[in-house]
Order: C-alpha cells, then sequence, then structure tokens
C-alpha cells in the first residue's frame, strides 16, 4: 500500500471508533476521521461473529484488496477502520470496491470539505470579531 500504513494499536482502533464518522453498507462499516498526516492509516477488523478464522481472514483479504484497488482515490490525511460484517465473508472483492469507489470515498470527501467549510468559516468568525 503506497500511500498507507496499517493502524496495529487498540487505542487507536478506539479512539477512531469514538471520535470518528461511519458509512454502514450491508458488508462492512467504515469509520473514519482526519488525521493531519502526510499518509493515511487502515485499519481492519472481523469479529468472532463473523465465523471461524477461515471465514474471519477471507473476510480480510477480501476488505484488503478492495481497499488496495481504491487506495489513490482516497483523500490523504485520513485514518480508516474498515469492520467486517457476517455478508463480508459471502460477497466477492468487486461489491466492496464498488461500494468504496462509489459511496464511500464521495462521502469522506464530502465531509473533508464540509469540515474544511466550516474551519474557515469559525476562523473568519474569530478574526471578524478582534
Amino acid at each position: 500500500m503506497l500511500y498507507t500504513k496499517i493502524i496495529n494499536n487498540n487505542k487507536d482502533f478506539v479512539s477512531i471508533y469514538k471520535n470518528g464518522n461511519q458509512i454502514i453498507s450491508k458488508a462492512v462499516v467504515i469509520y473514519f476521521r482526519k488525521n493531519n498526516l502526510p499518509y493515511n492509516r487502515f485499519g481492519i477488523t472481523a469479529g468472532k461473529k463473523i465465523g471461524n478464522a477461515v471465514k474471519r481472514n477471507r473476510a480480510k483479504r477480501i476488505i484488503r484488496q478492495a481497499y488496495m484497488e481504491n487506495e489513490i482515490n482516497f483523500p490523504v490525511g485520513i485514518d480508516i477502520v474498515i469492520v467486517a460484517r457476517s455478508l463480508a465473508t459471502q460477497v466477492k472483492s468487486s461489491f466492496i470496491t464498488n461500494f468504496l469507489n462509489k459511496k464511500a470515498i464521495k462521502e469522506i470527501k464530502s465531509f473533508l470539505k464540509l469540515s474544511w467549510y466550516n474551519y474557515e468559516k469559525n476562523m473568519y468568525n474569530i478574526n471578524k470579531n478582534l
């Protein structure tokens, strides 16, 4: 993965779950937040509810492949955690790739634009009051 580092610390996962936004589909749930770094950070979780180790690893492989195919389209400077749901073991990687490409990336970019707009608006109000 070119522009991405892997998230390994449980503290980082919990922080993204609590402070991040989410995008929900039938196969995966995507948590994301801005990290102000020159690269993305990426993590995958697959709980025991999905099935045995073979099914969990298959879900993680499919998600990892879908992310690698769309990595270039993601904006830089975000933390992303993708949580596999039970349907993730039954779908092909093209399903998750299409979801990432058509919905998730657009929502993440629109959120980042909105947060930047709010930041500029607040800075304008602060400077106006000075």
